[in-house]
């Protein structure tokens, strides 16, 4: 039986990748089959039982994947819900860049439906407004369908609401020309897409509010069974009946756990990662997927049923695989590997498990590889830092450059001003000294006026006094 569902599952992922004959989208349930919206983590927690790692699918390299690559202008309040027919691809390889300002957030990136799911890339953006928060996407595996909600700017004390159990939601219609993938397969709930270079269809069961970037470290998966429990801080879930509401929840890690026969590593995880969008990002890959950048830097509007919206051709993506998952070796009858340690914190935690023994690779060798990947790292690790410091340092010139450019302007403008008040003084001076010198003209023209009319009456009186 686990012979016949690998089987199936390598099948549905070759179906996903380009298959002239890809599986049919299933039916939507009846309304009374919907399944209801999971609880963060007590829900999610369950995980398909350990086969033996004898019997863990191969890994077979995925193939060369289309991929339709926006930016979008996320929404200023939570979109409404929609139910696709068929899971997200896993995930893709984003490396964040430094931001450009503390006050950026991290938005992306993550699939987002426009009739296929399509890659919202990631970008450093300020909130729209003061006090408003980025609120991750949501994806919800009800019945044989996905329930998602794209991310969107949330106000202050605005808090998600996940699509009430029951809610009658009509299957989202396929694009034209668009090639149907699998269903979800795993768990019904809350679920974030499996780590990149994963079999098409398996998804990985989340709590909500989880980035869907925190697997981005994770060796692929095969099979189901790989999970995501969280480390919540000034958190505050309110459970209803019918709604699920996070209020501003904080996840500062997640534990991802995975069996052995769920990995294309066959090995067992169990490793903490940041939850930090931006951090889970720049985690390094087992398989390297990258995302293509969009052909155009114009936003697209955020996706309503029943309008179109022009998107750019697809551009094709190719997985690097590491030699030792490119050239699996099956492991021995009876043979379990053993499993991964747990190394906090690190965003390279996941590494892909050391080539087995039939490869001859003695432990000196494994010790200088990983010496030499260490190396590597922390050189990575320099240079970031020496980017975000460049980054900040730049920032810093350009504020004292405005700072300086407004202070010299406004002085500018004082001059400006304190002579316009002198040549209005002066002005008004001269008007006045003018009206003085015009008054004292009047008054003297009026006084010689007056004193030769009193001497023309003195000559005329004096012609008529008699001698």
């Amino acid at each position: 039986m686990k012979t016949l569902i690998s089987i199936a599952v390598a099948a549905l992922t070759v179906a996903a990748c380009g298959s002239p004959a890809p599986p049919a989208p299933p039916a939507p349930p009846a309304a009374d089959q919907t399944a209801p919206a999971a609880a963060p983590a007590a829900d999610n927690s369950q995980a398909t039982p350990q086969a033996d790692a004898s019997e863990a699918a191969a890994y077979t390299p995925p193939q060369p994947q289309p991929v339709v690559s926006v930016y979008q202008d996320a929404p200023q309040a939570q979109p409404a819900p929609v139910e696709v027919a068929w899971a997200p691809p896993p995930m893709l390889v984003e490396p964040p860049p430094p931001p450009p300002s503390p006050q950026y957030v991290w938005t992306g990136g993550y699939w987002g439906w426009y009739g296929n799911w399509v890659w919202i890339h990631g970008a450093w953006a300020p909130p729209p407004q003061p006090r408003y928060h980025w609120v991750q996407p949501y994806y919800d595996h009800r019945g044989n369908n996905v329930v998602f909600v794209g991310g969107f700017w949330g106000a202050p004390n605005v808090s998600f609401v996940a699509p009430a159990i029951g809610i009658s939601l009509t299957l989202a219609v396929a694009g034209p020309g668009v090639i149907p993938g699998p269903p979800p397969m795993g768990p019904e709930g809350v679920f974030v897409p499996a780590p990149p270079g994963s079999a098409f269809g398996i998804i990985v069961p989340a709590p909500i509010g989880t980035p869907p970037a925190v697997v981005t470290g994770a060796p692929p998966v095969v099979n189901v069974g790989m999970r995501v429990n969280s480390v919540v801080n000034n958190t505050n879930i309110t459970n209803t009946t019918t709604t699920t509401t996070i209020n501003n929840t904080v996840i500062n890690n997640v534990t991802i756990v995975a069996p052995a026969s769920a990995t294309a590593t066959h090995t067992a995880v169990n490793v903490s990662v940041p939850a930090q969008a931006h951090l889970a990002a720049a985690q390094t890959p087992v398989v390297r997927v990258m995302a293509p950048a969009p052909t155009s830097t114009k936003p697209v509007a955020p996706y309503v049923p029943g309008r179109s919206v022009s998107l750019p051709p697809p551009q094709t993506v190719h997985a690097e695989v590491p030699p030792q998952l490119a050239r699996p070796q099956p492991a021995a009858a009876g043979e379990r590997p053993a499993p991964e340690p747990n190394n906090a914190m690190r965003s390279n935690a996941m590494r892909p498990a050391a080539p087995p023994a039939e490869q001859h690779q003695s432990a000196a060798e494994a010790k200088q590889e990983a010496a030499a990947k260490q190396a590597q790292e922390k050189q990575e690790a320099a240079k970031q830092a020496q980017e975000r410091q460049a980054a900040a340092k730049a920032e810093a010139a350009k504020q004292a450059e405005e700072k300086q450019a407004a202070a010299k302007e406004a002085a500018a403008k004082q001059a400006a001003d304190k002579q316009a008040a002198a040549k209005a003084a002066a002005d008004k001076q001269a008007e006045a000294k003018a009206e003085q010198e015009a008054a004292a003209k009047k008054k003297a023209a009026d006084a010689a006026e007056a004193k030769k009319k009193a001497a023309e009456k003195a000559a005329a009186e004096k012609k008529t006094t008699p001698q």
